[in-house]
């Protein structure tokens, strides 16, 4: 296999659009948004082209090549088939981040089996890996899904793995993923800047109001787009802050310019049911007044994001511990639940 880089979000396009991917800075107009998506929710779905979901939610070491020195080049000559990498972070400073992204076939269709990514600096330098990305489910129960997401038949499974960056810079990427006719590859590429103003890891958010029913003159379309309702406004980030534990989600399940706002906003309202009394979750939507033509909340603005959606969990220090860009799945938020409550 021959390693060509390509776009950070190329193989997204081909059958889902994840966060990360699309900017949420420059809509068009509110009426090209909300089109883009119904279609999001009107287009067949291919079946999985591999599906071996329960496999990929476990992979081992064992079942991938270690580097040893070996370039991304070397190791793609070990591939049977090809697929396409569909990026599903972009926002990367050094240190070890997380990487998320869905498979494609040629087809479109999604693939789902035991997967890990390796990285260099280059396709011809050597590789670091295999780092292991589980696919984290994305489904929820039947009672927890909104209009805004397609359920059974969409997209099943993010995967994600930790992966060092030493420094700015590009790096490739190669993804590789165990199937019973040998290894799938897929190359991509992750950009590395040297810092970002966004609230990480370790830092603390800054104490913004968020919007409540009181700030919208209980107007309950101004709060959400989420169809049904979610309840997640009923206190403002700046009061709680410090004080109790909380889950900020930043998403727009109508007007998402990605197509998984409405998924993880209901994986939100789920995981809300188990950890509802002892975290204090909050949903802020993404454009004023819900109008794209408008532009951005000032709470995004606040917390720097151009992107959608964004989760972050906070301890009852006030001190972020947690925090997920684009796509993710019930599993990785579990676990940043529970890290806010350590």
């Amino acid at each position: 296999m021959r390693i060509r880089v390509a776009s950070a979000c190329a193989g997204v396009a081909v059958a889902i659009a994840l966060a990360g991917c699309g900017s949420s800075a420059k809509p068009t107009s509110s009426a090209s948004a909300g089109s883009s998506a119904s279609a999001s929710q009107t287009t067949p779905v291919l079946p999985p082209a591999v599906d071996q979901l329960a496999a990929a939610e476990q992979p081992s070491l064992a079942q991938f090549p270690p580097a040893n020195g070996r370039t991304l080049q070397q190791l793609g000559a070990l591939v049977k088939a090809s697929a396409q990498f569909g990026a599903a972070t972009g926002t990367f400073t050094p240190g070890t981040r997380r990487v998320a992204f869905a498979l494609n076939a040629s087809s479109g269709a999604l693939i789902y089996a035991p997967t890990a990514v390796y990285i260099a600096s280059s396709p011809t330098t050597p590789a670091e890996g295999p780092f292991l990305a589980p696919a984290d489910p994305m489904s929820v129960d039947p009672q927890y899904r909104s209009k805004q997401n397609s359920g059974p038949g969409g997209i099943q499974a993010i995967y994600a793995a930790q992966v060092p960056v030493a420094h700015k810079g590009t790096y490739t990427v190669l993804s590789l993923t165990r199937t019973a006719g040998g290894l799938i590859g897929a190359p991509g590429e992750i950009a590395v800047a040297g810092s970002s103003p966004i609230p990480d890891v370790g830092q603390r958010p800054p104490a913004i109001a968020t919007d409540t029913s009181a700030t919208v003159h209980h107007d309950t379309s101004l709060l959400t787009t989420r169809i049904p309702p979610e309840d997640m406004q009923a206190v403002s980030l700046d009061q709680v802050l410090g004080k109790q534990p909380i889950a900020l989600l930043f998403s727009t399940p109508q007007l998402c310019i990605s197509k998984v706002c409405g998924p993880v906003t209901d994986i939100a309202v789920q995981l809300q049911h188990q950890f509802g009394n002892q975290i204090a979750f909050i949903h802020e939507e993404v454009y004023v007044n819900n109008q794209p033509s408008k532009g951005l909340r000032p709470q995004l603005h606040a917390f720097h994001l151009e992107t959608e959606p964004w989760l972050f969990t906070i301890n009852r220090s006030g001190v972020i511990v947690a925090r997920l860009e684009g796509a993710f799945g019930i599993n990785e938020l579990r676990q940043a639940l529970e890290t806010a409550l350590r």
